[in-house]
């Protein structure tokens, strides 16, 4: 069933008289009557009774009318969708972020990108380092700004940040300048769960460092962890925050391992070319790291 039929019997439908909507048209009686007839041959019954040389739409043409016009509203938008995701200046971007850059990060790129491009649209999704590598592999965002860099991706790095352990600020440890992760060895620890990027991360610090962590608890977001930290729960690894996002009960003491630190970066597939509003939007992520860090 062509979309091209649908309509023509929509209009058919709407004057039930085949020379108007032929006329309508701007094609021939017969070619409409064959493509009418094809259609109800489809369906395997009449959808017009024939009246004094018109037609009057019965029961079945009823049904079918009301489901063409949805499916060629659907065609119509779908199309005027594509049209925009074509276009990089009013394209859409289908962006994935880690949950600990929606606070400051991904809002101040996405601020300036508009003042660039302010008639590109976004669809943002936040969430955790292995769900933003399924979104990418299937195809359900266009770039993701996360960290550690997935395996099979594009990727272009955009800043470091370093890593520290944050205690209670009456911890033994709230004096020192810095530590050494093995000295945590036997405290509880806060950590993310399973799946996110820093809980890898600081899988990958403890084992280098011969510490078993004793994890206490497992938050969804690096604020909840810093939260239960200042409420003495445990320790945890976290980036060193930015001086007006940091829990003030809580001590931030940097990591002496130089490998205490993660890369943020953004990344895409390499076996999809990216519409151009999402490339835009890529280059210009690319071409002011140094704005956003």
């Amino acid at each position: 069933m062509h979309t091209d039929e649908l309509h023509w019997f929509v209009v058919l439908a709407e004057t039930e008289h085949v020379t108007e909507a032929a006329a309508e048209l701007r094609i021939s009686q017969p070619t409409l009557s064959r493509a009418l007839a094809r259609l109800e041959d489809q369906l395997g019954t009449p959808l017009f009774d024939r009246v004094n040389r018109r037609l009057r739409l019965n029961a079945y043409g009823e049904i079918l009318l009301e489901h063409a016009r949805r499916s060629i509203a659907e065609m119509r938008s779908a199309t005027e969708r594509i049209a925009a995701l074509r276009d990089p200046d009013t394209g859409t971007v289908r962006l994935a972020f880690l949950h600990s850059q929606a606070s400051w990060f991904v809002p101040d790129l996405l601020r300036r990108f508009r003042v660039e491009a302010p008639r590109v649209q976004f669809d943002l999704v936040q969430g955790a380092a292995h769900e933003i590598v399924d979104r990418l592999a299937g195809g359900q965002v266009d770039l993701a700004i996360t960290s550690p860099r997935p395996e099979g991706c594009r990727w272009r790095g955009l800043y470091m940040e370093r890593l520290c352990l944050a205690v209670p600020r009456d911890h033994r440890f709230a004096g020192r300048a810095r530590i050494r992760l093995a000295e945590a060895d036997g405290e509880p620890f806060v950590a993310l769960a399973p799946g996110f990027g820093l809980r890898q991360l600081t899988d990958e610090l403890c084992a280098e460092a011969g510490v078993t962590p004793q994890i206490v608890f497992e938050a969804m977001e690096i604020p909840t962890m810093e939260g239960l930290v200042a409420a003495g729960f445990g320790v945890a690894v976290v980036p060193v925050p930015r001086r007006e996002r940091a829990e003030p009960d809580a001590v931030y003491i940097p990591l002496a391992q130089a490998s205490a630190k993660r890369q943020l970066g953004l990344a895409w597939s390499g076996d999809r070319a990216l519409p151009p509003a999402a490339g835009r939007f890529a280059e210009f992520v690319i071409q002011n790291p140094h704005e956003a860090a």
